[in-house]
């Protein structure tokens, strides 16, 4: 294994290290980038890759429940707004952008927290899409909006058939056809990213099923076949999505290519590990998966393969490389989270 990464410091630098390409997309906007949500899983390294790449200006907002993360984007060059979204007052208040990156949304804990799930992921888009009528907007939405399908299918295309499963998905969904119409009405320049599972070190299906053979617990196969991105190639392809803003609304699949199967990435990350991995319960014929095509047509591939991912989660697990303790609960097909 080569370029193992053994610091938060390091990660952090390989996510935010923008490549030819992503400084050539950045280049051609000719004003501010204002980035709601910024204090999520993504956001803060997305900050960092555009402000790397050469933005003019980065604006985050964010409840910023933790202030040293607010403090962390402003040594890095990004300006900041403490905001809660859904105060109408407040996002009335926001300075006016012409991109915008809407990566706000509530999943882990929904289940319990319906109403929040709601006013998040279906109300606010609406609200966002009127505040910032003139700007081109890269709404990040979810791959959960699709039905399951069989892996041999390569996964659900971005005109594939919708099938939310659970109020999160579901609520995702509402929030897409919201902006839509939103989007028609007024003329807003907007696409939809449905986001497939996004790995890092600290988080992620990966993550999730090395830690689990680490700790000689059971990886459950009934969701046994996944997509994988990893966050620094996902944060990549939004700063180049842009030029895809259109009204009537326009829609990507964000993930990487390939049908992994669960058993064999854990079998995989247990070599590397020198663990054999527990297994629980069966593959079922279908899975949550997308067909990136469009994406990889337009773009390119990755540039982090899933070999590398593995070498990478492997080596952080092994040494005892810090978690941000959000398992993804991929393996639901309940969908609740």
């Amino acid at each position: 294994m080569t370029d193992l990464i053994a610091t938060e410091e390091a990660l952090l630098d390989q996510m935010t290290t923008p490549s030819e390409e992503v400084t050539g997309a950045v280049s051609k906007l000719d004003g501010d980038i204002l980035i709601l949500g910024v204090g999520g899983k993504m956001g803060p390294s997305l900050a960092g890759l555009l402000v790397r790449a050469g933005a003019r200006n980065v604006i985050g907002v964010s409840r910023f429940s933790d202030p040293h993360l607010k403090s962390d984007l402003e040594q890095k060059g990004i300006s900041t707004i403490q905001a809660d979204l859904l105060d109408d007052d407040e996002l009335s208040q926001l300075p006016d952008a012409p991109y915008v990156l809407f990566l706000a949304g509530f999943k882990f804990g929904a289940t319990g927290n319906e109403s929040t799930t709601w006013a998040m992921n279906t109300w606010l888009p609406g609200r966002v899409l009127q505040r910032y009528a003139k700007a081109s907007v890269v709404y990040v939405s979810s791959g959960n909006v699709y039905s399951y399908t069989s892996a041999s299918t390569g996964g659900a295309a971005e005109h594939g058939a919708l099938g939310p499963i659970g109020e999160y998905a579901q609520s995702r969904l509402g929030g897409e056809r919201i902006a839509e119409y939103i989007s028609h009405q007024q003329g807003t320049p907007l696409v939809i990213a449905r986001l497939f599972y996004a790995t890092e070190l600290r988080y992620g299906i990966l993550h999730d099923i090395a830690w689990k053979i680490a700790l000689d617990e059971p990886i459950d196969l009934n969701m046994g076949y996944v997509n994988q991105i990893w966050q620094g190639d996902a944060n990549a392809y939004l700063t180049r999505l842009f030029p895809l803003c259109s009204s009537p609304v326009s829609v990507i699949n964000l993930t990487g290519p390939d049908v992994l199967s669960v058993r064999e990435l854990a079998q995989l990350l247990g070599e590397r590990m020198g663990k054999s991995p527990v297994f629980s319960g069966e593959e079922q014929e279908s899975a949550l998966l997308g067909d990136a095509r469009r994406l990889v047509d337009r773009f390119g591939s990755p540039e982090i393969s899933v070999a590398q991912m593995i070498d990478w989660v492997s080596h952080w697990v092994g040494i005892n490389g810090r978690s941000l303790g959000k398992p993804t609960k991929y393996e639901s097909r309940s969908g609740k989270f």
